[in-house]
């Protein structure tokens, strides 16, 4: 009795759930933990069958097993889920002559933690793929550096933005590749995220790999349980140039409002001395010598009033007669004008399109401008070389407007005059448009030619636009606005109506100029295509050499480094014989013929291009 005692306190004792049935499947014992997990008595289960008390039936997943196990005389282990008591249960089950001993276990929480901590796994990888396709595909720049600002990781973006691939920087300092004025603040910003503990927005230069200052945008955080930074940088390029060009045309209209009120009140002061100064000499005709004098001043007074004429002009205040014009038949018409003012040292060459459509301006000061384009293009060729005038119908659309802050969309008349000279550096070629401004020699010039045909252009309602290579030569486009008749209709391509990529075809694009490159491949992209970019023609030669899959390569020709667009072309072609090719230029076909052997790269596009030109003309030559 003492034993029995003795087993029935071991058994209660048990944190299992415990049931004993016999052969007939009657309960025999139901012990404290079964009655807890289950909120159930002892007492209404022991003598019952299980078919009574939990209402199982032969289809029940208990019970085959059971049955199974008396046969073999094998115990068993399953787990299940119970709808008497739902809950997932852990079972384990051992036969005996006078029947069955069951244990069991309730595992719902656990089976709810595994599965939520699965879940939460799966969640935790989903992102991390996102993430990770983040940092893959992102055009800003992702760093993770540690204390010292040693780089422990960087996005492959670097060699889209910076020029260098992620291995170059991995392990190195980011000291190596800031611009030096940067590196102190860079380095408080750093200390101070490390302080604070909170988000740091900043921004710093960083060098190119080619030697180009490329500013950035920073937010940066410390992370204390990595010890680490997390940096994400975006290049600031486009944002600062589009602010320099707001800056810019500001500063002309400031200057435009300040000259043509001097040049104004200063016309009303010549137009009394000049009138007074024609008294004098009808009165100085008996004084050959003082009427020497008078004939003198009122030469001076006159170039003073055509001085002022040039500032009304840059000021948009002169007063226009805007007519219907043929564009082609001005540029003939002022052709025999060049050839004798230009010399023979100059090779004169037009590109007129056929079909251009009729403009309007001012025809006097539309063979000005020409004429002032033309003089300072000689002087830019002091050893000869060749002008090209060329036009052609363009139409500007909201995306080159916002770029081109001064210009509206629409179409016009395109005049382009182009050189082969020395070309100007950038900071030159944003200021040729300012009065006075000039880098010709003191007597050379008064640095107003440029100045009136600007005024002239934006007075016109058009656009100018001015495009410069150093030691190549520049190119002066002339917007001039399209003149309509009631007749005429607007032929617009529609967007819906543009060509667009076939069978996942690649296109490799190469353009040295970071925010020109950005557009193309945003422009391709959106038609489609998949795009690779590079920076210039070394980089795109290692790409070809890796053997990636590309269908035609649309370069620039001038580029920096000494590798030409038909120096890449050529080197592409010894490649890969079947290889498309598209050339594009700031410069008119007719200057691009020089560098072009005869027979080969016939396709060119002319910048500024529409996205429907581009799309058209990369059409045509994948379809050739």
């Amino acid at each position: 009795m003492r034993h029995q005692s003795e087993m029935d306190a071991l058994v209660s004792s048990i944190s299992d759930g415990l049931l004993v049935v016999d052969n007939d499947w009657r309960f025999t014992h139901v012990n404290a933990a079964a009655e807890r997990m289950w909120r159930i008595k002892a007492s209404d289960f022991v003598g019952r069958t299980i078919f009574d008390a939990l209402k199982v039936d032969k289809e029940n997943p208990f019970h085959p097993n059971y049955v199974e196990s008396k046969r073999t005389g094998e115990p068993v282990a399953f787990s299940a889920y119970s709808k008497n008591f739902d809950a997932w249960l852990e079972v384990r089950g051992y036969p005996n002559p006078d029947g069955y001993t069951i244990f069991f276990r309730d595992v719902s929480e656990e089976r709810r933690a595994h599965r939520a901590l699965i879940e939460s796994e799966r969640k935790l990888a989903a992102a991390h793929r996102i993430n990770q396709r983040i940092f893959e595909t992102t055009l800003d720049l992702i760093l993770v550096a540690d204390s010292k600002g040693n780089i422990i990781q960087v996005s492959p973006s670097v060699w889209t933005l910076l020029g260098y691939r992620p291995e170059e920087w991995i392990g190195r300092n980011a000291r190596d590749f800031l611009y030096p004025d940067d590196l102190e603040r860079t380095r408080n910003e750093m200390r101070m995220a490390r302080r604070g503990h909170v988000m740091r927005n900043f921004e710093t230069r960083y060098v190119h790999k080619d030697g180009r200052v490329v500013p950035l945008a920073w937010t940066g955080i410390w992370s204390d349980a990595d010890r680490q930074h997390f940096f994400i940088g975006r290049d600031m390029s486009e944002r600062n140039a589009a602010e320099e060009r707001l800056r810019r045309a500001q500063r002309l209209e400031a200057v435009g409002q300040l000259t043509g009120g001097i040049a104004h009140d200063f016309n009303n002061l010549l137009t009394v001395v000049i009138g007074n100064l024609d008294l004098l000499q009808e009165r100085l005709a008996a004084d050959p010598k003082a009427a020497d004098h008078a004939a003198r001043a009122l030469k001076a007074a006159t170039r003073g009033a055509a001085l002022t004429r040039q500032l009304l002009a840059f000021a948009r205040r002169q007063p226009l007669d805007a007519k219907v014009i043929d564009l082609n038949e001005r540029v003939t018409a002022t052709l025999e004008l060049l050839y004798r003012t230009l010399g023979e040292e100059i090779e004169v060459a037009t590109a007129l399109a056929p079909d251009l459509w009729p403009a309007m301006a001012d025809p006097g000061q539309l063979e000005a401008a020409i004429v002032n384009l033309a003089i300072n293009a000689r002087d830019a060729m002091p050893d000869g070389g060749r002008l090209i005038i060329e036009t052609a119908n363009k139409r500007i659309d909201e995306n080159y407007v916002a770029r081109n802050l001064e210009a509206a969309p629409g179409e016009y008349v395109m005049l382009a005059v182009s050189d082969t000279g020395t070309g100007m550096p950038p900071e030159v070629a944003a200021r040729v448009f300012e009065p006075f401004f000039t880098t010709k020699p003191a007597g050379k010039g008064t640095g107003l030619g440029l100045s009136m045909v600007y005024g002239f252009v934006r007075q016109s309602h058009g656009h100018v636009q001015i495009y410069s290579e150093m030691g190549h030569g520049t190119s002066v486009r002339l917007y001039l606005p399209r003149a309509r008749s009631a007749a005429e209709a607007a032929i617009v391509l529609q967007p819906e109506g543009m060509p667009r990529a076939r069978d996942g075809e690649r296109i490799l694009a190469v353009e040295d100029n970071a925010e020109v490159r950005r557009v193309v491949v945003s422009q391709l992209a959106e038609l489609g295509y998949r795009v690779i970019e590079a920076a210039n023609g070394e980089a795109a030669i290692e790409i070809l050499g890796r053997g990636e899959g590309i269908d035609l390569v649309f370069t620039d020709v001038v580029m920096p480094g000494g590798m030409t667009g038909f120096d890449l072309a050529r080197t592409a072609r010894t490649m890969r014989p079947d290889l498309k090719v598209l050339l594009t230029s700031g410069f008119p076909k007719t200057a691009t013929d020089e560098a072009r052997r005869p027979g080969e790269f016939s396709h060119l596009l002319i910048k500024p291009y529409r996205r429907a030109e581009l799309a058209a003309k990369i059409r045509a030559v994948l379809d050739e």
